[in-house]
């Protein structure tokens, strides 16, 4: 699986868990110098607190692109370590 915004590549890997449609990365495969600590924060019910990355590319920022769970709860230990996307950015296989 490929994550793509502007024509970068964000993150790429063959180990993703899917969860509620969304693929879950490793953080190992992304490239960090595409990502910034968001201080954007929401909460899941059954998965926890989510923190935010802001994805740069460029001159282009997409705030609070991806996200994480530091601390999953328990029924959601699977993504722990892992990052979701969504406002644009392409995962693609």
């Amino acid at each position: 699986m490929r994550a793509t915004w502007n024509d970068a590549v964000l993150a790429e890997t063959d180990d993703t868990v899917v969860v509620e449609g969304n693929h879950y990365f490793p953080a190992a495969s992304l490239r960090h110098e595409y990502f910034r600590e968001s201080d954007h924060h929401s909460v899941c019910p059954w998965k926890g607190t989510a923190s935010y990355y802001d994805v740069i590319v460029g001159d282009a920022v997409n705030a609070q692109a991806a996200w994480y769970y530091p601390h999953p709860k328990e029924a959601a230990a699977q993504i722990a370590g892992r990052v979701a996307f969504w406002k644009g950015i392409r995962v693609i296989d």
